[in-house]
């Protein structure tokens, strides 16, 4: 194994020593046999998704969250996926796709992350198996200029559902936003709040979400996976589309932020990753969950607008506490 990075101080990424690494590989599970859901419940299955999901036990799940590869060449620790034609894109799709549906319960939902070139490959392909009920487009920081194109700065996340009886938690997703023009009548604030933080509205949900910043090195939450998402984004999906107690299931786990904010928020839930590295990475990072729960951007069962209380205490002269929200 080589030696750790030398990192600078504020550097938070979650890394992995060679004895953490032998500890959580003996937690991995590997399945020759179909499986029963107390058997995989809070674990991480370290296996290839094709040769895992038909072991997986059906209409299991009441929230299945997929981060697959996108139609990229992209490198993940020491696996290469290489961008092919979108009709060979949409053949592996296929491949997968259809046994979630078995796995997804009749009142489940499932979320499907992809970019603006595989975007509409998700969308034929899923709509064969589900109920399409939104596109959400978040924006993320990262990425590269061009000198010939639109900087690419987005992703798109599809939302379905087996059928037309679902859950969705609307008071549980809303998002607190600064006002930019208040509004007053009798001298009483309409429609929004004049407190400690500020004045800000609490807003409801949207499928346009601005409010996140992609995990870089000097958030505790941050590891070495090239496509990690925020745990504030998967905070709002588990939130939105399942209860506590609920099933949540990820057959792309990755560095594992799907499991670690399950736990936080009291859903139990099991992954497929092909990568032991990355399947180790879940292991601690669901330990340090034990210890600490807090989710950026998420503070006081309210969605912060990005920086919004770190600002108002600045503005305030009040001193900072514990990080709760994101980073610029």
């Amino acid at each position: 194994m080589p030696s750790p990075k030398k990192r600078a101080p504020r550097n938070k990424t979650i890394e992995l020593t060679e004895s953490e690494r032998d500890h959580y590989h003996s937690r991995l599970l590997n399945l020759d046999a179909p499986a029963t859901l107390e058997a995989i419940l809070g674990r991480t299955i370290c296996q290839d998704t094709l040769e895992a999901l038909p072991l997986m036990p059906e209409n299991s799940a009441d929230l299945i969250f997929v981060d697959p590869p996108y139609n990229l060449s992209k490198k993940f620790n020491e696996r290469k996926f290489k961008r092919v034609e979108p009709e060979e894109y949409e053949a592996w799709l296929e491949t997968w796709m259809h046994h979630l549906l078995g796995i997804l319960k009749d009142t489940g939902s499932i979320y499907i992350c992809g970019d603006w070139l595989t975007s509409s490959s998700i969308h034929r392909v899923a709509s064969r198996y589900f109920t399409i009920r939104n596109r959400i487009t978040w924006e993320r920081e990262k990425g590269r200029g061009s000198l010939t194109n639109w900087k690419n700065s987005s992703e798109d996340i599809w939302f379905c559902t087996s059928s037309n009886d679902y859950v969705f938690n609307v008071e549980a997703v809303k998002l607190r936003r600064r006002v930019i023009a208040p509004y007053r009548v009798d001298g009483v604030p309409k429609d929004w709040d004049e407190g400690a933080d500020g004045q800000t509205r609490l807003t409801h949900p949207s499928n346009l979400w601005n409010d996140l910043s992609v995990p870089f090195w000097s958030m505790p939450e941050n590891t070495e996976h090239p496509t990690q998402k925020p745990e504030k984004l998967l905070a709002k999906v588990i939130l939105a589309s399942s209860n506590e107690g609920d099933v949540v299931f990820d057959p792309f786990l990755g560095s594992g932020t799907t499991a670690v904010v399950s736990r936080k928020l009291g859903r139990r839930f099991f992954g497929i990753e092909l990568d032991e590295t990355y399947c180790c990475l879940v292991e601690k990072r669901l330990e340090m969950a034990e210890a600490d729960s807090s989710i950026q951007g998420y503070s006081g069962g309210v969605f912060w607008e990005r920086n919004t209380l770190e600002q108002q205490k600045k503005k305030s002269g009040l001193q900072s506490g514990p990080l709760l929200w994101d980073s610029v």
